[in-house]
């Protein structure tokens, strides 16, 4: 066989082609279709999209390149939709956004794991019936794949359009709701961003999830060369398992989430507010001949301790002579010659120490207040109780953290409690060894994580009155135990966001003091605790228990804050209420996570000095306000 004959193609060594060759070459490219225009091959594939709107893996191997489940899908936008729902206080856009876009992967997950199990059980079904047996329930009057298209069909025509709809209906829901709040009714509700938002989030859940599979399956395949089959598949999904735990908790979360909150929060520690100067009195931690130097007091303390008012002040307000008042606050980082202790312990002994030098046993009221994550302490609750005793009261704290409170709340919600145990049982203990007549009256009062870290002190309501002489508790968190407790056990017929516990004859719940405390005072008897808990408040509401469990403060009848919109949804609720957390701060008090000025209403039920009227409240109220907080 020569050369000629195994080539295949033209010879190109025979030179240029001739004329009638180019025309010939010419006259069969003109034969071929011309090609259609852009939009005309747009229009076509569309076309053949919608006769057949889904794609088939070629090949089961492929683990990323897959079209999604169709269940899994539905059930994505079914959850999508209900967290379009209102929740306990407005939210923007963006933040809806991502709530839709957190439940939609949850849908999801649910619906590929219920779409898995039932071809599992098909498949087992069908091997015990034999191959003779229908492929699908529908067979022969409907096939499976046109089954499937018209499916597809459905799902694609009708999920944008009610999607536009549920977008837009929230917008009317959220209007309602922020009307009920005391908000403008205006909203700017971006719909197209929402659902991008809400697309963009399940995509990148659905990649990773894809991703981690796909290592998965290699692992095993790998592992399979040495080992059996059944062998593999178990090691290798406890270590993939593994790997992803790892991952989340040890690199995403401990070195990521927490690493960042801790480097920004170790940073702002070392600031002030501006306005905020060193106090001058000798009375205020930080001040001349203080135990605690200035720059040691961290951010939270400075604004509490620089912000302490002077006599003059006081006495402006209340036209009488009025003291200067002793505010002790005790930062995480101890001086050296109280660092031979536990750390609590020796906060707790620092703080008896602090107290004594500025004299505040000798002091009408005694307040130890607990502290939010970062050290806050509520300036409103502070100064309402300063003004209404004119100066004759002493408040300590102590900072166990200067994380913000979530993050305190997951890491070391533990050391909230022990720390504000530890100084109450230090300063009771300081207290027991003074004359029964010659005792300043103890009160505690927190709000948020510092409400909690009060609960966390005491083991029951009994004891946390037995122990003190009153108590002002601000928006507790659900997990705080004594109000737990009180919820729990509270009588007949009050609802959950305003509980009545024993007739209420110590312990109140009010929203709007002014009202809710003005109940006769005949069978209110001393000592009394007073709650401030919203309606409308994420803080106290919020719990995992909300992933599967309707809660009872959605039972009629609702709080009056509350939209008669809101719904129970499974897992989108919980993830409402953890954003709603993030935005409780962007509504007027008493609404949402803001409690203003009804500190004044609650010290004034609390612990009212002698001769206190129900004018001086009112007066007070304006006064704190209107005026603006210091820190």
């Amino acid at each position: 066989m020569t050369s000629t004959d195994r080539n295949t193609g033209p010879d190109r060594s025979a030179g240029p082609a001739s004329g009638d060759e180019r025309r010939a070459a010419r006259d069969t490219t003109d034969c071929a279709p011309p090609r259609p225009p852009l939009p005309r091959r747009a229009a076509d594939r569309l076309l053949a999209f919608a006769r057949r709107p889904y794609w088939d893996r070629p090949d089961p191997s492929y683990r990323i390149r897959r079209w999604p489940d169709l269940t899994a899908l539905c059930f994505a936008t079914v959850f999508f939709w209900s967290s379009l729902t209102p929740s306990l206080v407005p939210r923007p856009w963006y933040l809806q956004g991502l709530v839709g876009g957190i439940t939609a992967v949850i849908g999801y997950a649910l619906g590929s794991g219920l779409a898995w199990l039932c071809r599992a059980l098909g498949g087992v079904l069908s091997s015990r019936t034999g191959p003779r047996r229908p492929a699908s329930p529908l067979a022969p009057w409907w096939p499976p794949a046109r089954f499937r298209t018209r499916c597809w069909q459905a799902y694609w025509l009708l999920s944008p359009v009610l999607a536009v709809w549920f977008i837009s209906e929230s917008a009317r829901m959220q209007r309602q709701l922020r009307v009920l709040q005391g908000l403008p009714p205006a909203l700017t509700w971006h719909t197209p961003m929402i659902a991008l938002i809400a697309l963009g989030l399940l995509l990148a859940a659905l990649l990773v999830a894809r991703a981690v599979r796909l290592g998965s399956v290699t692992l095993i395949r790998q592992l399979g060369r040495l080992m059996p089959r059944p062998v593999a598949f178990a090691v290798g999904a406890v270590v993939s398992a593994l790997l992803v735990l790892v991952g989340v908790r040890d690199v995403v979360f401990d070195r990521g989430v927490v690493d960042i909150a801790d480097r920004i929060a170790e940073a702002t520690n070392g600031g002030t507010k501006d306005g905020i100067r060193r106090p001058a009195s000798r009375l205020v931690s930080g001040g001349p001949g203080s135990l605690i130097p200035w720059e040691n007091l961290g951010y939270q303390g400075r604004n509490f301790a620089g912000s302490t008012p002077t006599r003059g002040t006081l006495a402006a307000w209340t036209g009488r002579p009025a003291r200067d008042p002793v505010r002790v606050y005790i930062p995480s980082a101890l001086p050296a010659a109280f660092q031979d202790d536990s750390p609590f312990a020796a906060q707790a002994r620092l703080a008896v120490r602090e107290l004594e030098r500025t004299g505040a046993f000798e002091r009408a009221v005694l307040a130890v207040a607990g502290t939010t994550g970062t050290g806050w302490v509520d300036p409103n609750v502070a100064e309402a109780l300063e003004y209404m005793y004119e100066g004759d009261t002493a408040i300590v704290a102590v900072q166990y953290s200067y994380l913000p409170s979530w993050v305190s709340f997951l890491v070391d919600k533990e050391k909230a409690g022990q720390a504000t145990r530890a100084l109450l049982d230090a300063v009771r203990a300081r207290l027991d060894t003074l004359p029964a007549g010659h005792r300043p009256r103890l009160v505690v009062t927190g709000e948020s994580l510092g409400a909690y870290a009060v609960e966390a002190s005491f083991d029951s309501p009994d004891e946390l009155l037995a122990s003190t002489d009153g108590a002002l508790l601000l928006g507790a968190p659900n997990f705080s135990p004594i109000s737990r407790e009180i919820r729990r056990d509270r009588d007949p017929g009050s609802p959950v966001w305003r509980p009545q516990y024993r007739g209420g004859a110590h312990i109140r719940f009010a929203q709007f003091p002014e009202t809710d405390l003005a109940r006769p005072a005949a069978d209110w008897a001393h000592p009394r605790a007073v709650y401030l808990q919203n309606a409308s408040d994420p803080v106290v509401w919020w719990s995992p228990d909300l992933l599967l469990g309707k809660p009872a403060w959605l039972d009629e009848p609702l709080g009056p804050d509350i939209t008669p919109e809101i719904t129970w949804f499974p897992f989108v609720a919980f993830w409402q209420t953890s954003v709603d957390m993030a935005v409780s701060y962007g509504v007027d008090a008493p609404h949402g996570h803001r409690y203003g000025a009804g500190a004044v209403d609650g010290w004034a039920a609390v612990l009212p000095p002698p001769g206190w009227t129900t004018a001086d409240t009112t007066r007070l109220r304006a006064f704190i306000g209107h005026r603006a907080a210091a820190y």
